[in-house]
């Protein structure tokens, strides 16, 4: 593993007052190794996203437990590139991992 991009766009629900996400986390971007893991539509607020990604990540045993995100990269040379695009529609939101 070379690369770890997560791609969020988050929603406001001004009427019931929550926040939501979905993400796009790419492993190996541009590199023959790459692949995509979607984390749909749900609740979360702030870096939300990230602690999921991490989640998803060491369900699939790509990434050690007891460790963070940011520190698993740093002690093994990975790039980590996280972005999240805010106040989006809801269809935005599920159409990203549609």
């Amino acid at each position: 593993m070379k690369t770890i991009d997560i791609d969020a766009k988050t929603w406001f629900d001004k009427v019931n007052g929550n926040s939501y996400f979905s993400a796009l986390v790419t492993i190996d971007y541009s590199l023959p190794t790459q692949r995509t893991i979607k984390i749909p539509f749900q609740y979360g607020y702030g870096s939300q996203y990230e602690q999921k990604a991490k989640e998803v990540m060491q369900k699939m045993e790509l990434i050690p437990a007891n460790i963070s995100l940011w520190e698993h990269c740093q002690n093994n040379g990975i790039v980590l590139r996280s972005h999240n695009q805010q106040n989006c529609l809801k269809r935005e939101l599920k159409a990203l991992t549609a």
